[in-house]
């Protein structure tokens, strides 16, 4: 029989609904798959093995009683170590948060707990969950499992590398500026932005977000195919009143033209050949399912939005992010800020003000944009996944990496959906995808498209680390 760890979501839920296997059943080989491959990769750094098999065993006892434990019944899954879980620390990577204890369930893990979900472990992030990198002097350092010269991706790089290696079938993650897409490429896997307000947020552990936060930042899943991505989000994607911006939206809009947008280098980036040729392929196969592809030469503001997206982090506590880096004293951080210094000095209330202003301009482009093109096909990256720990070699190289980052950072100025779907690897193992845009709450224009493009390419497979 097929070890049950390695089955999709949509399988496994299917299964323990049916009686053909427990949800108990399901927990113990996803257990063992995790004690056998996390120590050569430690994406998983929290798990307690008894917690996992009762939850599995509640969701045995509501099927024994009758009753539908929800769509993801039995289905192991792994959360994100800065969002909280009752009972566990919210370190987010750090030393000063290793004994924060969350009071109680964060929306989104309260959401899939609530959908029959069976949490298998918290994951790791770079400290302060900063980085494209995950290490951190809490937790350690997190490899990419498919190649481990290059990076897993951050900030839920523990995310990504769990789901691509076996652990769990689906990954929580978080992403303000690529933190569930980046992952995902890396990891040659599939990972989901979702709409902001889509899915509910808070952290009754520590303080209220900033404004950059509150209004870029969002929870999303990682999977190994768009039918677990989709199962995920569904399960993750509902209001609640401790998140007031958070929105009850339907999953399913209205029919909308089959009608895409292609750009293989938005705003100029020189994107790597390895990209362009999977985004022309993938044009390819969605004609083939019917949809109309243009090609274009430009997009509405990407790099601009990026800065925009700097300027509502750094202009808002950036004496005190640096001032918590320093007592931490993690290399990431500290990189991190070091290398945004110039411009954090540099703004000013008014630039804080006016990025706010420019934000709604970019988000009214991209609509009007999406109203003519219901998909918009870009580069995940302007590169492929980076050498691991790439940023630390000099400020030039941080520098570089952000600056081909502009694809995942700039996105979240809009709101609006974003899918990274994973389409092979080079002949040195490294991952190769597309970056999938959608208007405002349809996820699931975004997910049908990636699903035809699925459908007609090589499925993701395990890694084996």
């Amino acid at each position: 029989m097929t070890d049950l760890w390695s089955l999709p979501a949509t399988r496994i839920a299917a299964m323990v609904r049916a009686g053909d296997v427990s949800a108990v059943e399901v927990a113990t080989s996803a257990l063992a798959r995790l004690e056998a491959v996390n120590p050569k990769i430690n994406a998983v750094v929290d798990y307690r093995p008894e917690e996992t098999l009762q939850t599995a065993q509640a969701v045995d006892a509501v099927l024994a009683a009758g009753g539908d434990p929800g769509p993801l019944a039995g289905v192991p899954i792994t959360i994100k170590v800065n969002v909280d879980q009752k009972g566990w620390a919210t370190t987010n990577g750090i030393k000063a948060q290793k004994d924060l204890i969350a009071p109680s369930h964060n929306p989104v893990v309260a959401n899939l707990l609530g959908a029959g979900a069976v949490l298998l472990g918290r994951t790791n992030t770079p400290a302060f969950s900063y980085r494209w990198f995950t290490n951190n002097l809490l937790h350690g350092h997190t490899y990419n499992p498919r190649n481990r010269a290059l990076t897993p991706g951050g900030s839920s790089g523990g995310a990504g590398a769990a789901t691509a290696a076996g652990i769990g079938a689906i990954g929580h993650g978080t992403d303000i500026a690529g933190s569930v897409r980046y992952p995902a490429y890396a990891c040659g896997i599939h990972g989901l932005r979702p709409t902001i307000g889509r899915i509910a947020v808070h952290n009754a552990s520590g303080a209220d977000r900033t404004i950059g936060g509150q209004i870029m930042s969002t929870s999303g899943p990682l999977a190994r195919s768009i039918a677990d991505l989709r199962l995920g989000f569904q399960a993750m994607a509902k209001a609640d009143p401790r998140d007031p911006w958070s929105v009850p939206v339907p999953f399913h809009g209205p029919d909308l033209p089959l009608r895409a947008a292609l750009c293989l280098h938005p705003d100029g980036s020189q994107t790597a050949p390895e990209l362009v040729a999977e985004l022309l392929d993938a044009a390819e196969k969605l004609r083939d399912a019917g949809w109309q592809v243009d090609q274009v030469d430009t997009v509405p503001p990407i790099a601009e939005a990026s800065r925009i997206q700097l300027t509502l982090w750094l202009g808002d506590g950036y004496a005190g992010m640096v001032a918590a880096a320093e007592a931490e004293g993690d290399p990431g951080a500290l990189a991190a800020l070091a290398s945004q210094k110039a411009l954090a000095d540099s703004i000013a209330m008014p630039d804080f003000s006016a990025a706010l202003t420019q934000r709604i301009g970019i988000a009214r482009k991209w609509a009007e944009f999406s109203a003519v093109y219901p998909v918009t096909l870009l580069p995940p990256s302007a590169a492929l996944p980076f050498a691991d720990n790439l940023d630390l070699r000099s400020p030039e190289d941080y520098q570089r990496v952000w600056e081909l980052q502009h694809l995942m950072v700039g996105l979240a100025v809009a709101g609006m959906p974003a899918l990274t779907l994973a389409t092979g690897q080079t002949a040195k193992a490294e991952p190769v995808g597309i970056q999938i845009v959608a208007p405002r709450f349809r996820e699931d224009v975004a997910l049908a498209a990636a699903e035809a493009i699925e459908a007609r390419g090589p499925a993701v497979t395990i890694a084996e680390p």
